[in-house]
């Protein structure tokens, strides 16, 4: 095996040997702008971002056990929005209180803390020079019945900046009826996040009922979740977050839009999920924006999936993971653990890019 940490080897269990020896046959390592510590003056210098932009993206680099390696380790917690605070925090009911979460990403050795206007600007003035802040503006939320499926602003970019965050968040959910108003209210906000020198992260998101079949869930699809990462850059994301692929197809199976047999047969070869991964970063403008992936729902086998989404990411050329609760669903110094072993991939030398 490359990796020399054992433990990561045993938590990747059978996939191990699949996933460290994997050599990418759709687009190649070289053809890609891959991470590291000269990320900013390699890459995002040569844009239109602002100057204070560059030096808040730099401060996130260098931020947490990460730091100075190119890659980021960051905790989310917003899903009190819309999975309800009850349904997030019941098993750990600490992180009612928003202190808890700050201290948890500070405790984890993240590169930043990402939540709602009200979490993070309820401890500002305490922690937001201690730990960069990333502001989620808009939500989903489930009080409402019967449900609506809609990401709202549940504040501004000025109220981000005066509390002293280096970045905003945003959801849009692509493909939605609702997609076309938020692509628009998203893209105003992010042009507003750069006047000010906000980096600026979007959640590219799919949601359609057309996009789930008997079959499939095609929400996870390489090719939908590829285009939907497309769309995020072309309005300005300067990071995309985005699920882990888990299919592909969805095209051909949901039978609409426009896509091409060699996204299959030569961009996508088989069903490796580096090769997934990678289709999503090359429609990141080859990487020239970061792909960041979603450490998914908290369940049995928590530290294993992590460590794996990791290293999916870490070979496919992402940027790192932004995971939530995996982490804070379980008592701190356990989700300190857990976002240590997440950074752990990134650290080690031997997992290198397929």
């Amino acid at each position: 095996m490359p990796t020399t940490n054992r433990q990561l080897v045993d938590l990747l269990g059978r996939d191990a040997e699949s996933l460290l020896n994997y050599t990418a046959r759709g687009f190649k390592r070289e053809t890609l702008h891959l991470p590291g510590a000269d990320f900013v003056d390699r890459v995002l210098s040569a844009t239109d971002r602002p100057p204070n932009v560059l030096r808040n993206f730099n401060l996130i680099l260098n931020s947490g056990r990460l730091a100075r390696t190119g890659y980021v380790s960051i905790l989310p917690v917003d899903q009190g929005i819309e999975h309800s605070a009850g349904a997030s925090f019941a098993p750990n009911p600490t992180y009612f209180d928003p202190e808890s979460i700050v201290k948890l990403a500070i405790e984890g050795g993240c590169n930043a803390v990402a939540s709602t206007l009200g979490v993070l600007g309820s401890c500002a003035r305490k922690y937001a020079h201690k730990i960069p802040f990333l502001v989620k503006l808009n939500h989903n939320e489930f009080l409402t019945y019967p449900n609506q499926f809609d990401q709202i602003p549940f504040g501004s970019v000025k109220q981000a900046f005066d509390m002293g965050a280096v970045a905003v968040g945003a959801t849009i959910y692509f493909g939605s009826l609702e997609s076309t108003r938020q692509i628009q209210e998203v893209s105003r906000m992010f042009a507003a996040a750069h006047e000010l020198g906000l980096v600026t992260v979007l959640w590219c998101y799919l949601r359609n009922p057309a996009f789930k079949t008997a079959e499939k869930d095609y929400h996870v699809a390489a090719d939908l979740t590829g285009q939907a990462n497309h769309l995020g850059v072309t309005i300005q994301a300067d990071i995309i977050k985005q699920k882990l692929p888990e299919n592909n197809g969805g095209y051909n199976a949901v039978k609409f839009g426009k896509t091409d047999k060699r996204v299959y047969s030569e961009l996508t070869p088989g069903d490796h999920p580096i090769e997934l991964c990678r289709y999503q970063l090359a429609n990141c403008y080859m990487g020239r924006v970061p792909l960041i992936n979603s450490g998914g729902a908290s369940g049995e086998h928590d530290f294993s999936e992590a460590v794996k989404t990791a290293v999916i990411n870490k070979r496919a050329g992402g940027m790192g993971l932004i995971s939530g609760r995996k982490a804070f669903q379980r008592p701190m110094a356990e989700g300190a653990k857990l976002l240590n072993l997440i950074q752990d991939v990134y650290l080690d030398p031997g997992i290198t890019v397929a």
